[in-house]
């Protein structure tokens, strides 16, 4: 797959040494297409985990393939034992892929974050690569039926370190609130 992104979509990594060696860590990237998640699949070089909206899971073939990287999260009620489930990945040294946003952006324009990588983050105490995904709104729009030669571009922020005193509600919200700053902060660079 790193092959055809590299022919077809040209695809361009750019600040992969932010991202940590050894280590679990959460991967919180904005989300404008389907093609997201396989295209940060590619540019981690390590196999990620997913958190996918539940509905996916039930969905024919997709749900299969969805099945073997990712675990369910209802993002109308997100029980406490998926929460749990994602910090003890993270404290394993497993990597989490987290669309702060928690959906896709129908416009390609960056939206306002949930609380829930404010909340991973603080209850695992784990480092936050922010990650701005460019060009798969062209690749693959939503709607279109088919992959098209659009170029895509990865770029990996400096990592959030989080503080383990603090872990409230508010803070999360905070943290929530930096990540996505750090991600704005990647499209005005790039």
């Amino acid at each position: 797959m790193t092959i055809f992104f590299k022919v077809f979509n040209r695809l361009e990594v750019i600040g992969y040494q932010n991202v940590p060696q050894k280590g679990g860590f959460i991967v919180a990237a904005n989300h404008v297409s389907y093609l997201d998640p396989p295209v940060i699949g590619v540019a981690l070089k390590v196999q990620p985990i997913f958190i996918a909206k539940e509905r996916l899971f039930r969905v024919p073939l997709i749900g299969i393939f969805v099945k073997f990287f990712s675990f369910p999260l209802d993002r109308d009620k997100p029980q406490p034992s998926t929460i749990k489930e994602v910090v003890s990945r993270l404290k394993r040294g497993e990597v989490i892929v987290v669309f702060p946003e928690g959906g896709r952006s129908p416009d390609g324009s960056l939206l306002d974050p949930k609380r829930g990588v404010g909340m991973i983050a603080a209850m695992s105490a784990v480092p936050v690569v922010p990650v701005l995904i460019e060009g798969t709104d062209s690749a693959l729009p939503v709607g279109a039926k088919f992959l098209r030669p659009a170029k895509i571009k990865v770029i990996f922020g400096n990592c959030l370190v989080i503080d383990k005193k603090e872990t409230g509600k508010h803070f999360q919200e905070r943290v929530s609130r930096e990540v996505m700053e750090r991600i704005r902060k990647l499209k005005g660079e790039s």
